[in-house]
């Protein structure tokens, strides 16, 4: 629902022309042209052995079609079951296709070769797609079969060429410890389908496997699992298909047995546990009076910093990040900071060989080279030469504001320092308004230092939209640690008005735990996040253009999306889409149910913003598919 708010013959000739054609014809050997574009793939003729044949003794399999044909990217995209240890062969020659498999057979074992679309012919690349070769080692081949698909869990996109294994060994360290039974890849759309499966029950796993051993070993391999256990089926039924002679007249009605194999539409949520080496990235000392370090990943404490060439018990102020994986030292005593190295015994959480965090001690020197400048050097022959050096020049504290021309009514002003500041006079700031041509003070504002940043300072107030403001700041507002004042600052700004912003309500319906509705600009990319509150997502002040959306289960309440952990058996969060764009104009307020359940998680996302698509998608496609989920979505 939208409100408004306001208010596209001759003999000789002939005898020549056919000379020229001949001549030219002998002098460019080309292939004679004609007919029509070969757009079929290739065709399965024979193989040794054949299709689903038992007792298979020999580790050579060679595969015939109609045509000269191409195996691509093999590492990547042929898959063997049960998973083979050292790389089979895989080679072609003409219209063969041969494969010698290098690990010993398995008795009483059946093989699947799951070529994907691996197989093109010579000529056009035409694609056969989903091919697969299947024999057996003993008297029976298996045949059930379970399929699904693969999507990310933060942002429902498809996920290509990652395993999708079964173990038998239904314990939870089975897929930490042991390679799987049978596996299968995802294709472009992230669907699989493990073929020739035993009768029995099962845990299903799909795994980035960085280091081709078929088991989760690594804590940086992007995973799924599958709650329950999985039992494969097959049911048979009889299908009638009607040959007609013409657009009127039955010519056969032919009966054949289909199987129809299950699970089949198994969801499988693709994430990664975050899991980061904790270690010391970088040291710097980029001034006398500030060293810093950088860790590769977030840490719950900071470290130990003991001084070994000074003594000094309150040496410097501390500036952190929210992480604890930056971490600036300012050095208050001036006779520390003159030195040219500062050695430091350092103590610091750290991922050791077995990937645990444990303590580490590490001596770190902190060394300052200055940059030798033409003022500096120029002083420096002044002095030697006797010369009255110049009067020295007072050096202001440096600081950066963020002002925009255009202020946000929703926003503040920021004030970063260059240094950490020891005092501040509040009363040397000053906001003004302007009424006609003269500015006249504001007074219920707020100005202070950012709980989170020390060096950063916020000017709040609840702005007046259209408006034009200007704040300014009076010299020696600010003195830093080292004793640097601030120079005077004056900016002026504009507020934008009411009419230049969109609003949008999203109700949603069917969540009950609390949630975060995040919308998205046209490249998946979060724009804002807000809390479902009683039954609805709410966003004010938007500037217009196409949005997105998608909604996040807060299982935990702490106001962010949370990955999973296969240790602690617990998925990711769960992740809606709306299923459709949302068009907002100035001075619209947009109203939009929204039944999160309506569709599958692999129909919500809207195809214009899925960005691993399979190749030669076109638009029209996309259109079509958009219609189709937008109109099971409204019928809803």
């Amino acid at each position: 629902m939208i409100k408004k708010r306001i208010s596209t013959y001759a003999p000789l000739a002939v005898i020549s022309v056919l000379v020229i054609g001949m001549v030219s014809s002998c002098a460019n050997m080309a292939r004679p042209g004609g007919g029509p574009k070969d757009e079929t793939p290739p065709v399965f003729v024979k193989s040794d052995p054949l299709p689903n044949q038992v007792n298979v003794s020999k580790n050579k399999i060679e595969i015939e079609f109609d045509e000269i044909v191409l195996v691509e990217k093999v590492s990547e995209k042929v898959i063997i079951s049960p998973p083979q240890k050292e790389m089979p062969l895989i080679r072609t020659s003409g219209r063969k296709v041969t494969v010698e498999l290098k690990d010993t057979l398995l008795p009483n074992t059946t093989y699947t070769i799951d070529f994907s679309d691996a197989i093109v012919d010579n000529n056009e690349r035409n694609v056969l797609e989903n091919f697969a070769f299947s024999f057996s080692t003993g008297p029976v081949i298996d045949t059930l079969q379970i399929s699904g698909i693969l999507l990310n869990a933060e942002n429902l996109e498809p996920v290509t060429g990652m395993l999708v294994g079964i173990h038998a060994n239904l314990e939870d360290t089975a897929f930490t410890r042991l390679p799987f039974d049978r596996i299968a890849l995802s294709d472009a759309r992230g669907a699989f389908s493990i073929r020739n499966i035993t009768p029995g029950t099962y845990r299903l796993y799909a795994l980035k496997d960085l280091n081709r051993d078929y088991r989760f070993d690594n804590a940086t391999e992007d995973i799924a699992f599958l709650d329950s256990t999985v039992t494969p089926s097959v049911e048979t039924f009889l299908r009638a298909d009607t040959l007609w002679t013409d657009t009127v007249t039955i010519d056969t009605i032919v009966v054949t047995q289909v199987a129809e194999y299950a699970p089949k539409d198994i969801l499988l949520k693709v994430f990664n546990e975050n899991f980061k080496s904790h270690y010391l990235e970088k040291n710097e000392r980029p001034s006398p009076r500030k060293f810093s370090l950088y860790f590769s990943a977030a840490n719950d404490t900071l470290p130990e910093m003991k001084p070994l060439n000074f003594e000094h018990d309150d040496w410097a102020y501390i500036e952190k990040n929210v992480t604890n994986d930056t971490i600036h030292y300012w050095i208050k005593d001036s006779l520390v900071y003159q030195m040219d190295t500062l050695v430091f015994e350092s103590r610091y959480m750290r991922t050791d060989s077995l990937m645990e965090l444990s303590m580490f001690t590490d001596t770190l020197k902190m060394i300052f080279r200055p940059k030798r400048t033409v003022s500096r050097e120029r002083e420096r022959k002044k002095k030697e030469e006797g010369e009255e050096a110049a009067a020295p020049v007072v050096e202001f504290l440096k600081m950066s504001p963020t002002i925009p021309s255009s202020l946000n009514v929703y926003d503040f002003l920021r004030f970063e320092y260059a240094e950490p500041v020891d005092s501040f006079d509040n009363s040397a700031v000053h906001l003004e308004i302007k009424n006609d041509t003269l500015w006249n003070p504001v007074t219920d504002f707020t100005f202070g230092q950012d709980s989170l940043k020390m060096r950063m300072f916020a000017l709040h107030h609840k702005w007046k939209p259209g408006e034009m403001y200007r704040v300014s700041i009076d010299s020696l507002a600010a003195v830093s640690i080292y004793g640097a004042p601030t120079d005077k600052f004056s900016q002026s700004f504009k507020v934008r008005t009411l009419e230049e912003y969109s609003n949008l309500y999203l109700a949603t319906q069917g969540i009950k735990d609390s949630a975060y509705v995040v919308l998205l600009n046209s490249n998946d990319v979060p724009v804002r996040s807000v809390p479902v509150v009683n039954g609805g997502a709410e966003f004010l002040y938007l500037d217009p253009g196409v949005y997105y959306a998608r909604l996040f289960v807060d299982r935990n309440g702490n106001g962010k999306y949370d990955t999973g952990n296969y240790a602690e058996k617990r998925q990711p969060e769960d992740v809606y889409y709306y299923p459709k764009s949302l068009e907002l104009k100035a001075n619209w307020d947009v109203e939009q149910d929204w039944d999160v359940f309506a569709l599958p998680p692999d129909r919500q996302k809207p195809r214009a913003i899925v960005k691993n698509k399979p190749k030669g998608e076109i638009i029209q496609e996309e259109k079509q598919e958009d219609a189709e989920n937008e109109m099971l979505f409204d019928g809803q």
